[in-house]
C-alpha cells in the first residue's frame, strides 16, 4: 500500500505493480513470499519503483513479509536464491523452517516514521523464515511476552526499515 494526498492506493508486486510514483510512504505487509520468490524476483516495475522511492527518501516500512521483500536474497524451501529489492542488507532462508510465534513487545532503538528512541510499541511474531544475514544493528529491541529478551532486531537503512514485528494499533 501507498500513500499519498491523504490517500492509500494498493498495489500489488504479484502483478509488478508499483506504487504511486508521488506517493508520501509505503508499507509493504505480512505474506507469504516463499511461495512466489520466482515471481518477485522477476517484479521489474515494482523493484525499480520502491528503490527509487527509497533514493527520493520515501518512508518503506516492511512488515514479516514486506521485510523479506525488502532484503536481497529469499532462499525458497527447494533451496532456490531469489533476488529481492536490496534494499535491506538481509538474506532470509525457507529451507530449514523454525517457527518464531508470540506476542512481542519491542522499543524503537532508532527513531523513524514509527517513533522515536525509547518509543514502546506492542505485536506478535509469526513466521518460519530463517535469517541467514542480517548486517547492521537492530532498530527495535524485543522482549516476549513474559519478558525474556530477544535482543536487537529489524533493519533500517535510511528511509527504508522493517522487521519480523506485526504491529498491534
Amino acid at each position: 500500500m501507498a500513500g499519498g494526498g491523504g490517500q492509500d492506493q494498493l498495489f500489488s508486486p504479484l502483478a509488478d505493480e508499483a506504487p504511486l510514483a508521488d506517493c508520501d510512504a509505503i508499507y509493504l505487509p505480512g505474506g507469504y513470499p516463499e511461495l512466489h520468490g520466482a515471481v518477485l524476483a522477476a517484479a521489474d516495475n515494482f523493484r525499480a519503483a520502491l528503490q527509487d522511492a527509497a533514493r527520493r527518501q520515501v518512508p518503506v516500512y516492511g512488515e514479516c513479509g514486506g521485510y523479506m521483500v525488502l532484503g536481497t536474497h529469499l532462499i525458497d524451501a527447494d533451496g532456490i536464491r531469489h533476488a529481492m529489492t536490496g534494499l535491506l542488507p538481509l538474506e532470509t532462508s525457507f529451507l530449514h523452517r523454525k517457527l518464531h510465534l508470540g506476542y512481542r513487545q519491542v522499543e524503537i532503538r532508532q527513531s523513524c516514521q514509527l517513533g522515536q528512541m525509547g518509543t514502546r510499541l506492542r505485536g506478535h511474531e509469526f513466521h518460519y523464515a530463517s535469517t541467514v544475514r542480517a548486517d547492521g544493528d537492530g532498530w527495535l529491541s524485543a522482549q516476549t511476552a513474559d519478558g525474556r529478551d530477544l535482543g536487537a532486531c529489524g533493519l533500517l537503512n535510511g528511509s527504508v526499515f522493517g522487521s519480523f514485528f506485526h504491529l498491534i494499533c
